[in-house]
């Protein structure tokens, strides 16, 4: 993995973000918060949670061990999600445009948030946040269409397809 592939796989994150959100803007503010008795209850608390484990390990990246990720209840909205994912996503591709080969080897240490001190090389962990993004993406689609809202494809070959003006 080097700082182009990195590159490329938080794009195409951003995309499957977009399309999940878009997605998610179907849905009535019932709808929304509807307890579906996931893993992340509903599609606000699996959404913020994405959202929230992309940011932590952000601030991780940057030196910084949050205490606590992001409460789902200060996310009413799609658009109040999608507002604060414009930040996170900012400072992601700022970080990623600073990103070299050589750093990607570097260990990152960190305090999680139960307190506990871990270490990891750079380019796991940005691995790592890309993967924990699909898995739970793919838990709002189930959701979405538990809801009547039709899925929507975030596959990475789709994205690269598309990117690659393939059919």
């Amino acid at each position: 993995m080097n700082s182009k592939d990195i590159a490329l796989l938080y794009e195409y994150n951003r995309w499957a973000n977009d399309r999940i959100l878009d997605a998610a803007s179907e849905l009535t503010a019932d709808q929304f918060v509807k307890n579906l008795s996931n893993n992340h209850l509903s599609v606000r608390d699996t959404l913020a949670h994405i959202l929230s484990a992309e940011w932590i390990w952000l601030m991780r990246w940057q030196g910084t061990s949050p205490k606590t990720m992001l409460n789902p209840a200060d996310f009413p909205t799609v658009r109040s999600l999608r507002a604060k994912w414009a930040e996170v996503e900012r400072e992601q591709m700022d970080f990623i445009s600073k990103v070299t080969d050589e750093f990607l080897g570097r260990v990152i240490a960190y305090t999680n948030t139960k307190g506990e001190e871990r270490k990891y090389l750079l380019q796991h962990m940005m691995q790592h946040v890309v993967n924990h993004s699909s898995y739970h993406r793919g838990q709002v689609v189930t959701m979405l269409r538990q809801l009547g809202v039709e899925a929507v494809d975030t596959d990475f070959i789709i994205f690269i397809n598309m990117k690659l003006g393939m059919p």
